[in-house]
């Protein structure tokens, strides 16, 4: 038997099959979305590719199953928090705030949507959880410990300057999760050994000047900068003034030291934003962050930069050097 199928059911049946990959399309569930929120993103990259590497570990991977929006601000809360409404607004699925001030804006901004955090202040005393092995509410993350390695960062500078008798401490006074801590934990380590601790502050590029210009009307031996994301965006500016008035300085991450910073000792960083990409993997996955517990970095790393001591006239003792994770010649 043979079917006619005239034209007007042809055109039909052929606009029906145009249709449907357009129908298809439009089923498929929205590409998950994650809020990347954190002071100066752009000098951070290295730090950005271990976040996404973490991320590809759960199975995503950044413009083919999920999409990251980036904000970025170094200002203070008040500006993060505009920033955080806006990333609720782009209805993300995840959060990951770097940083106190950001962590704070992010958890301030909204009690829905899960976050994870890079903090290097106290997430319990912040309030940003009530616990660390099973944090509350849609908040978890890690910690960097970076307050609580004062103590063995100044004894690290102090062995590099065993006849070194002033310290000057740099904080940002408006980052208190980090700078109050700093302060008292610098100034109790520096009784132990004998130095004299001054603490100054600096919240912008130009209070960096302006606290290097307070340095050199005091005469430190040393500088001791503090824990801060401020302190990690004005890198370049810190070391720089820092050799310019050759003063040697120790540093909380390792990135100072290879922008020609003398010392640094703290956690790797970059390992640390890997497993927070690991953890956002999770919960775009439906884990709740309160099945995530706080976590704390297991690496910490002490690195030294070897040009900079010979240009600063110093002699690095040979068992410190032996103890160094690495020496940049």
């Amino acid at each position: 038997m043979t079917i006619t199928i005239g034209r007007r059911e042809l055109l039909a049946a052929l606009g029906g099959a145009a249709a449907w990959p357009l129908a298809a399309r439009a089923q498929q569930p929205r590409m998950p979305v994650i809020g990347f929120l954190g002071p100066a993103l752009i000098t951070r990259q290295h730090w950005l590719t271990a976040f996404r590497r973490g991320l590809g570990t759960e199975g995503f991977i950044e413009g083919q199953n999920v999409t990251i929006e980036y904000r970025s601000a170094d200002g203070g809360v008040e500006e993060l928090s505009e920033l955080a409404v806006e990333l609720i607004r782009r209805q993300v699925a995840v959060i990951f705030a770097s940083g106190p001030p950001a962590a704070l804006a992010a958890k301030r901004s909204t009690q829905a949507i899960p976050i994870v955090f890079l903090s290097g202040g106290d997430p319990v005393q912040m309030g940003l959880v009530s616990s660390f092995h099973r944090p509350d509410g849609n908040v978890t993350g890690f910690y960097f410990l970076a307050t609580e390695l004062v103590a063995k960062r100044l004894a690290l500078l102090h062995e590099l300057l065993p006849r070194a008798e002033r310290v000057a401490v740099l904080v940002n006074p408006t980052n208190a999760a980090t700078a109050e801590p700093t302060a008292r934990d610098v100034a109790v380590a520096g009784r132990a050994l004998s130095l004299d601790i001054q603490v100054f502050n600096a919240s912008t590029r130009e209070e960096i000047d302006s606290a290097f210009a307070a340095f050199l009307r005091w005469r430190p031996d040393a500088l001791f900068v503090g824990p801060d994301p401020l302190f990690n965006t004005e890198r370049a500016q810190l070391v720089t003034l820092a050799a310019r008035h050759a003063l040697p300085a120790s540093y909380f991450q390792r990135d100072h030291v290879e922008a020609n910073g003398l010392m640094s000792y703290g956690p790797d960083y970059a390992d640390s934003y890997h497993q927070a990409g690991v953890y956002v993997g999770r919960l775009l996955k439906g884990a709740r962050p309160a099945d995530l517990p706080v976590q704390q970095p297991t690496k910490y790393e002490l690195v030294i930069n070897l040009r900079t001591a010979k240009a600063l006239g110093l002699t690095v003792p040979p068992m410190l050097l032996a103890r160094a994770d690495e020496v940049i010649e």
